[in-house]
């Protein structure tokens, strides 16, 4: 292990650079000990769908999970998990914990609906859609409209606990705040260097990806494990009950925090657009784009860091190879709604311009989607942007070759989408 690995990392660490060792990655010593005794003394077994599904009902005393659609779903990626993701002792926990969890809200979720069926009439008003392929800029452009307060988003402790285990009052809303604060406090523990890569904040807005986690239908299973077989079988199926149960999970939220404006963000819609607008026909996308040779090494660094906290099985040439793939599918299959749909309901905005001015690029964006943009306004935007500058908690060092991948091979893929947008060479 080498020596900078090991050392503290604080908040507001500016000179720490990320390691580029995704096959050896950092580990507390009793991580290391509780994995070895996993290893040694069979500690923790495979996971089992029905074993998860009895504990979140006897959590949580209820039974109805709503519809059916999500129980395969959690079948095929439990089935993976066991096969494919070559989990450690720590890993297996933390995803035992993870889709329990995705389970006890759903269950809660439905009693809401259940004992508050009002929540089925909630108007969700507008909807604004940042989507674009990972590290083109989406995170920055979704906190920078969200520092509007006129625009609703969905902040990490929500997505986190969608209905607080205590109640909508007093100690239910401290239970939701503390539960998103452990688990970045335990992210940065287990990943002292994720921070870098991806910051991460209980009152900042995040992706709503999470949500579709509770149907067991997201990239976010790819993105942290080795699981090819459900990433297949995922693309293979209809989400539409997913991205119900998504609308209906936005419901519960709005009738806990009104709203009447909405920001929504991540890259996985551009996989499965025709189902979003489907689900939400009025919504004005919003599509990031940035070079892809380094949009594509930057997330394959990111899905190695955080793969690295559930196995220490982490390749960094199969993580290019999947991610190739995929970046190439979902480019395609949003090309394919966007020829589809009026031009009114989309509006590219270039990694490039929204660095060198994003203030330009509020204004534009504000004028397209109709809503005022004023001095205030633009104040809050400029004041997000003076409280978290790049690199804050240190510099994501990454490149092409970390992952078998050239400039060559890049072009080679999206040479097309490149020269359609006019995104400029980074």
């Amino acid at each position: 292990m080498k020596r900078a690995e090991n050392r503290d990392i604080v908040m507001g660490d500016r000179d720490y650079v990320t390691s580029r060792d995704y096959e050896h990655p950092y580990r507390p010593l009793p991580i290391r000990v509780y994995n070895y005794l996993g290893r040694e003394l069979g500690l923790s077994g495979d996971l089992n769908a029905e074993v998860l599904v009895e504990r979140a009902r006897k959590k949580t005393g209820l039974t109805d999970f709503g519809d059916g659609g999500h129980f395969e779903a959690l079948a095929v990626l439990v089935k993976s998990i066991n096969r494919e993701a070559g989990l450690t002792a720590t890993g297996r926990l933390i995803q035992k914990s993870r889709l329990t969890g995705a389970l006890v809200h759903r269950l809660r979720i439905q009693e809401m609906l259940r004992t508050h069926p009002e929540i089925h009439d909630i108007d969700l008003g507008r909807i604004i859609l940042v989507t674009g392929l990972q590290r083109s800029g989406t995170t920055l452009l979704h906190r920078l409209l969200h520092s509007n307060p006129d625009i609703r988003g969905l902040s990490g402790a929500e997505l986190l606990e969608p209905v607080p285990a205590g109640g909508m009052e007093g100690r239910g809303k401290i239970s939701r705040k503390l539960r998103s604060i452990l688990a970045q406090r335990a992210i940065t523990y287990l990943s002292p260097r994720f921070m870098a890569v991806h910051p991460i904040s209980y009152s900042e807005p995040e992706e709503d990806v999470m949500l579709l986690d509770l149907s067991f239908m997201s990239q976010a299973p790819e993105a942290t494990m080795h699981v090819p077989g459900y990433s297949r079988w995922l693309e293979d199926q209809d989400h539409r009950q997913a991205y119900e149960h998504f609308r209906q999970v936005l419901k519960v939220l709005c009738w806990q925090c009104p709203g009447s404006q909405w920001v929504l963000k991540t890259p996985h819609h551009m996989e499965y657009l025709d189902v979003f607008l489907e689900t939400f026909p009025d919504a004005r996308i919003i599509q990031t784009h940035r070079d892809p040779r380094k949009t594509l090494p930057s997330f394959c660094s990111m899905v190695a860091q955080g793969r690295a906290i559930f196995s220490d099985r982490v390749d960094p040439g199969e993580i290019a190879r999947h991610w190739c793939r995929k970046t190439r599918r979902m480019i395609e299959l949003t090309e394919a709604v966007r020829s589809g749909a009026g031009p009114d309901r989309f509006m590219d905005v270039s990694y490039h311009d929204l660095m060198q001015d994003p203030i330009a690029q509020l204004r534009r964006i504000y004028r397209w989607v109709g809503i005022n943009f004023d001095d205030t306004t633009a104040q809050r935007a400029e004041n997000y942007i003076e409280a978290n500058p790049q690199d804050r908690f240190g510099r994501h060092s990454y490149g092409l070759s970390d992952f078998g991948l050239s400039e060559e091979m890049i072009e080679e893929y999206f040479s097309g989408y490149r020269e359609k947008y006019a995104i400029p060479f980074e």
